[in-house]
Formats: structure tokens, sequence, C-alpha cells
């Protein structure tokens, strides 16, 4: 397992996992499911994992606390998200979280962007993970709150960072537009960007990309399946995109992908594993993962070579960005 390192020396192995399935996204797992995923994550070699709040109203951190315990700390880089702070909410009493997540909905997402509120939401973080400290914080999906952003929440995240109590910060987000006005204007190391460099789709090149070579800003690429629509050689009749249905423009496109890969005998899965590592940009990428099998299904994937010839033959057939092929790092 291979690692780069950016920023002041922190170092991430390409493959990460996020572990947003351990807050019981969409159905129910396990604590013991959690445990066997990390386990597996370890022994293939993956040092960097990806948590947040909001993934089952804190039950993901609690459940990566708890896989990680025993851990040296100083061997892996953990990340969490500020800006959402969980509060008690009686008015959900006897209901299930609206969120997505299959958890009882005894407390409730609240923005919290001001100095105290990110302070607050790390706090608790390192509470329920069971740790001293995390190593990357990413202001989570500010979509509507980009003023916020800029003026409180970024700086107050320096802040933290200049006191040493996190080594990177950034934001994390669905979209690319948003993440390179933060990579021009705000003091951040890091961004994750879920969705929008992957192998159907290359809309970052337009902005977030070059802001992020201009200005010494890594990127760890999320949601590299396209919610699903990427995971299999083949396309699923119950794949979606974005969580929801597939345009049809988007079918064509895959299957053409597909059959790209058939020829060169690799899978949709393999390529788009290896795609964003390509740009140098990139330094990592974080695979969503519920169990092991997720896991050792990922680093299969992550092994698996690809000829050059294949990238070009995408372009040949109007299958990728050409600038995609142009910047390599």
């Amino acid at each position: 397992m291979q690692s780069r390192t950016w920023g002041q020396g922190l170092a991430t192995t390409e493959l990460g996992i996020g572990v947003a399935q351990f807050g019981n996204l969409y159905r129910e797992t396990t604590d013991e499911a959690s445990t066997d995923a990390v386990a597996a994550a370890w022994d293939a070699g993956i040092r960097y994992f990806d948590t947040a709040p909001h993934y089952g109203l804190g039950l993901s951190e609690q459940r990566l606390g708890a896989a990680l315990q025993g851990r040296p700390r100083d061997e892996y880089v953990i990340s969490t998200k500020v800006g959402r702070e969980l509060v008690p909410n009686p008015a959900g009493a006897g209901r299930m979280d609206d969120g997505g997540f299959v958890v009882p909905a005894s407390l409730r997402r609240e923005w919290a962007f001001s100095r105290d509120g990110i302070r607050r939401t790390l706090e608790a973080s390192l509470e329920r993970l069971g740790l001293d400290h995390v190593d990357i914080i990413y202001l989570h999906d500010p979509d509507e709150h980009e003023g916020e952003a800029l003026r409180e929440a970024l700086p107050a995240m320096a802040e933290l960072r200049d006191e040493g109590l996190v080594r990177a910060i950034g934001a994390g987000m669905n979209q690319s537009a948003m993440l390179a006005t933060f990579a021009r204007e705000a003091d951040i190391d890091v961004v994750m960007l879920a969705g929008r460099y992957t192998l159907l789709e290359q809309g970052a090149l337009d902005d977030l990309l070059p802001a992020a070579l201009e200005h010494g800003v890594s990127v760890v690429a999320a949601a590299i399946y396209n919610s699903g629509l990427l995971a299999s050689a083949d396309v699923r009749p119950d794949a979606h995109y974005n969580y929801g249905e597939v345009p049809a423009e988007l079918l064509t496109r895959t299957r053409a992908i597909a059959e790209v890969c058939r020829e060169f005998g690799i899978t949709v899965p393999d390529a788009a594993v290896a795609f964003p590592l390509r740009h140098p940009a990139v330094v990592s990428i974080a695979i969503g993962t519920r169990t092991a099998r997720h896991v050792t299904d990922a680093v299969a994937r992550y092994e698996t070579a690809i000829p050059e010839e294949f990238w070009a033959e995408l372009g040949a057939r109007g299958l990728l960005d050409p600038r995609a092929l142009e910047v390599v790092g």
C-alpha cells in the first residue's frame, strides 16, 4: 500500500476508507462488522480513515474509535468533520433519524460555524472517537453557507491547526466549484471531493483541480463509484447516480466504458479506483466501507494494473476528458 506525503509532512495511504456506513447508512450494520472492516483495512496496509458526526448521529465515530483501539496512534491518519453540532432532540422521541441513517432521532444536527461551535463539534467528536486528537478536519457540506464558511468556520479551523490541535484543515463537499473558491481564498490544506472527479465525470478539471495545484491544496477523492454506478463490472438494474435515478446519457456512457474495460481485461471498478489517483493533486481516495469484504474488494481493485493504453482508448472514444490524459502525477 503506497502513501503520499503532503502539506506539512502528513502521509496518507493512497487507499483510505470512509465509514459513513458504520453509522447505519440506509440499513443497520453491527459493531462486529465495523471492527472486522477496520481489521481487514489494517491488515491490507490502509492507514487513512474518514468519518463524521453526521454519519449515524455519532455512531460512525463511536464504532470507528472502538475498532481502532489498541492500534498505534502514530501509525494512522484519521479525519472527521465539523460544522454540524449534534444536540438533544426531545421531539425525536420514538422516531428514527430522517437523514438516511437507521438510528433513533434522539439527537439532531444543527449548523455551527462560529469559533465556539467549531471547537465544540471537534471536542464532541474526540469524545466519541476516544482519541485526544484527529489529524484532519473538514467543514462538512457548507453548500448554502459559503460566506459563513469563509468568514467564520475556516478561520476558526485554522486556529485549531495553528495551535497544533489538528494537522490539516479543509472542507468536504459534493461539488467542486465552492471547494475551488476555498482553495483560492482560504488558508486550507486539503479538500474532500465527493463524486466530481471520477471515471465517469471530470468536472473538477474546470475549477478545483487547477486551483488545488496552484495553491498547494491536496485533494482526497471520495464517492469514486458515483453512488454505485461504477461499482460493478456491468451496470446493475438498481444502480444509482447521486443517490437517485441514473440519467440515460450516463447509463450509455457507463456501458461504453464497461465495454472498453472488457477489451483490456479489467473491470469498471478497477478503473474507477485507479483513475483519480492519476491526478497530481489527488493524495488519496476514500472508499465507502461497511464490511471486511468491501475492504478486500477495494484492495484487489487498487492492486490491479491498468495499462496506459486503456486510458488513451477511453480518450480516443470520447469517454474521458482529454485534460485528464495530460495531467498525470
